[in-house]
């Protein structure tokens, strides 16, 4: 018997790093996957759905594609997003603006979407992937932090909102995970080595994290098991966010 059997789930940026991992979890404990991605095709033996979260038509119509698909729906992972960098003076409006169009309103374009569907459900769960980065100060991640943070206080709104309905709501906080997005960071470093050395460094367990560590705290709040887990972030990083390690001799 599988956590998710007869159980169905969709997951947004489905198709590599978090997004991919956590889908072939949920495929793997049982669930009927769909995947809802901008990249041209999904992981084998789940319904794919291309979309733009930044189009609220797209979104629309592909959760409706995929609810369809799946002939119902139960569990909603928002991961879809994307990173930025630099202090708040570093970028201009307009990018500003296109991180918080993915990154915020994405998530609230697929909710919206999916909650129909998901009242409906006698399990129904989301789970919104977030970031340390919403709970610790990093540097050069002003606007990626500030997209985050507001991703983290709408779990929280969001979970209030919906638990009458019997809707659960959390986030994960992962770490700086081992991702094509963080892989293509550290090549564009001037020393791609040292890059990679220095984030593992910051996180007390001394590396990165795995996608597939993410995944199983994903699954874990999406689950029935936390049937009595709403409005929690749960950190996945090494113990950054509240360890502060004392300096080898």
């Amino acid at each position: 018997m599988g956590a998710f059997d007869g159980l169905a789930a969709l997951v947004t940026g489905g198709a590599s790093g978090i997004g991919l991992a956590t889908a072939r979890l949920l495929s793997a404990e049982g669930a009927r996957v769909a995947v809802l991605d901008l990249a041209g095709s999904g992981p084998d033996g789940m319904a794919y759905v291309r979309a733009d979260i930044s189009d609220d038509v797209s979104v629309r119509a592909a959760v409706a594609t995929a609810v369809s698909a799946l002939g119902g729906l139960d569990v909603l992972v928002n991961n879809a997003g994307i990173g930025a960098q630099g202090g708040v003076e570093d970028n201009s409006d307009d990018e500003w603006r296109r991180v918080l169009e993915v990154n915020v309103l994405g998530l609230v374009r697929v909710t919206r979407a999916a909650l129909p569907a998901l009242r409906s459900s006698a399990h129904a769960a989301i789970v919104n992937v977030c970031s340390i980065a919403a709970t610790a100060g990093l540097p050069q991640r002003a606007l990626y932090s500030a997209s985050k943070g507001a991703v983290l206080s709408l779990t929280q709104a969001m979970a209030a909102d919906l638990l009458p309905e019997g809707i659960r709501v959390n986030a994960v906080n992962p770490g700086t995970a081992d991702t094509p997005w963080v892989g293509r960071l550290m090549d564009r470093a001037p020393d791609p080595a040292a890059e990679r050395a220095a984030l593992a460094a910051r996180q007390p367990h001394g590396r990165l994290v795995t996608a597939e560590e993410v995944a199983a705290a994903v699954g874990y709040l999406a689950s029935p098991s936390a049937a009595s887990t709403t409005g929690a972030a749960l950190a996945v990083d090494g113990g950054m966010q509240g360890l502060r390690l004392r300096a080898k001799d």
